[in-house]
This record gives structure tokens, C-alpha cells and sequence, in this order.
């Protein structure tokens, strides 16, 4: 190696060691502050390390546990079955723009395309999910608006498909008798582990971190999701933090650790996308690199 070479890769290495450092501050003192006391956060300010231990905020937390409990079970379904939903839809359209022969090829991607670049608006978008499709408290709502299918992942897994899956392997099953559906479960899918673990990972964020779909479409608090049940804790908390209320209602104000509970509940929203990440990360890297190739 020559020593241009190297003194590149040191840099680059530093740089990218610098950048993660920037990217893991930030999370250990989120939570180091959930787990401070709030005296000592509104005296001393933010530390990497806790200088007076509480766990008031996840007692606040725990206090509403029931409904935490319930929102994350409806969490855990919608991302499970909606990813599965929207990588079967997205995979099966990618596989069929990506046949050379399909009838009206390009028309049907520029459609996909044309999404990417306007939608239909807010309010009309609104109308037609509720008034036309009927979803308005349902779990449909958190699943459909929005999420089930994203012309960017259809148009990368249509890349993938293209310059990854060899023609003559397409053939030869063709060649033996296998319809389009059994070369695609048979033998699409089985050699695309890696773009369907990168866009199920990006869907599987996507779905867990999503709060809009419940602000828009749910009024009921029985199907609100984690995200829905934690940003109404939080605007509970500020309500309370920011009103001048007398009697009761302004002793239990004084005594909720506002800002630890906004760390606490951020760190509850994160960690299992944080947990789930390292599995997923080496076919990330490979499914983009590979779907990112020009076809």
C-alpha cells in the first residue's frame, strides 16, 4: 500500500470515528437525563453521567403502564404485519417491472415515479381514507395511509432485481416447467435476502416510529400506538408545565419530572429499533449498494 494510500485511510477512518462519536453522544445523554434527577437537570444541565440517580420519569411511566403496555402491542402488530404486507406488494410489483417483456413497462414505472415527485394533498388524501375506504378507527389506519407501499423501496428492489438476478436463472425455470409465480417464490425471493432485509428494515422504522397516521386518523384511544400513546403524555406534561393551575392539579404538576420523562419516553420509543438494528445491519449495507446500482 502506498503511503498516499494510507494517509487516506487514516483520514477517512478519523473522520468516520468523529462522526460516530457525534451520533452516540447525543443517546447517551438522552439517557443518562431520563435516569436524573430533575432538580439536579434544571441546576446543573445535561451530563454524560447521572449525578443524582432516579427513576421518577419511569415511575411516571409505569403509573400508566396499562395503556403503554396495550399501545405497544398494537406497535408490534401493525410493524410486523404491515411490513410483511409491504414487502410482499413492493416485491411483487419490483419483480414485474423488471421483466423486460412486460406490456406498457415504462408506463407503469413512471407511474411508480410520478408518486415520488406529488401526491394528492392532505385533505383529499383524508377524504378518500375515510370517507371512501372507511378506515377512520380502525387498525387499517395505521398500516395503509402512507406506508404500505413507497415508490422509492418499488424502484429499488426493481434495481436489485435487474442487475442481480441473472436471466439465463430465470430462463432455465421457465425451461422447466415454473410459472411466474413459482420462479418468483422459488427462486426471486430466495436470492434477494438482502434488498427485502433492507427495505424491511427501512418499512419495520417507518412503521414503528410513525405517530401521524394516529393523529389524523384515530380518535380512539384504544387503538393509539406507542408513538400516539407517548406524544399525548408529553403534551399532557406540557400542558401541565406551561398553565398556571391552582389547588391538586398544580401540586401533582410540580411534582411530574417533565424533562425526564420526555428523555424516558424517547428512550422507550428507540430502543427496540436500536436492538433490532445490529441484526440487520450487514444486509442493509449490501441490499443498498447492490439496489443503488444504475440498472
Amino acid at each position: 500500500m502506498y503511503k498516499s494510500d494510507r494517509i487516506t485511510q487514516w483520514v477517512s477512518h478519523t473522520i468516520l470515528l468523529l462522526l460516530s462519536i457525534g451520533s452516540i453522544i447525543p443517546f447517551i445523554i438522552l439517557v443518562s437525563s431520563s435516569f436524573t434527577d430533575e432538580a439536579t437537570i434544571l441546576k446543573d444541565g445535561y451530563s454524560f453521567f447521572p449525578k443524582e440517580f432516579s427513576f421518577a420519569a419511569y415511575d411516571y411511566l409505569l403509573n400508566n403502564s396499562g395503556s403503554i403496555l396495550r399501545a405497544y402491542g398494537i406497535t408490534v402488530f401493525v410493524t410486523l404485519f404491515g411490513t410483511i404486507l409491504s414487502l410482499t406488494i413492493t416485491s411483487l410489483l419490483a419483480y414485474a417491472l423488471s421483466r423486460r417483456d412486460l406490456p406498457y413497462r415504462n408506463t407503469f414505472a413512471f407511474i411508480v415515479f410520478f408518486t415520488l415527485l406529488f401526491n394528492g394533498g392532505m385533505v383529499p388524501t383524508y377524504l378518500v381514507y375515510t370517507e371512501i375506504f372507511d378506515i377512520k378507527n380502525t387498525i387499517w389506519a395505521l398500516i395503509i395511509p402512507g406506508l404500505l407501499m413507497n415508490g422509492f423501496n418499488v424502484l429499488l428492489m426493481r434495481t436489485f432485481f435487474i442487475t442481480s438476478i441473472p436471466e439465463p436463472v430465470i430462463e432455465s425455470a421457465r425451461i422447466d416447467g415454473a410459472g411466474e409465480f413459482r420462479t418468483f417464490f422459488s427462486i426471486i425471493l430466495p436470492l434477494s435476502l438482502p434488498i427485502l432485509a433492507t427495505i424491511g428494515l427501512l418499512q419495520t422504522i417507518t412503521y414503528w416510529n410513525d405517530w401521524f397516521n394516529g393523529l389524523i386518523y384515530l380518535t380512539e384511544p384504544s387503538l393509539f400506538s406507542i408513538q400516539n400513546i407517548l406524544n399525548r403524555m408529553l403534551a399532557d406534561i406540557q400542558f401541565l408545565a406551561s398553565n398556571n393551575l391552582g389547588g391538586n392539579a398544580a401540586e401533582a404538576a410540580s411534582q411530574i419530572p417533565s424533562t425526564g420523562v420526555r428523555m424516558a419516553i424517547a428512550v422507550i420509543g428507540v430502543l427496540p429499533i436500536l436492538i433490532a438494528y445490529p441484526f440487520f445491519q450487514k444486509y442493509l449495507v449490501k441490499g443498498i449498494a447492490i439496489g443503488a446500482v444504475k440498472g
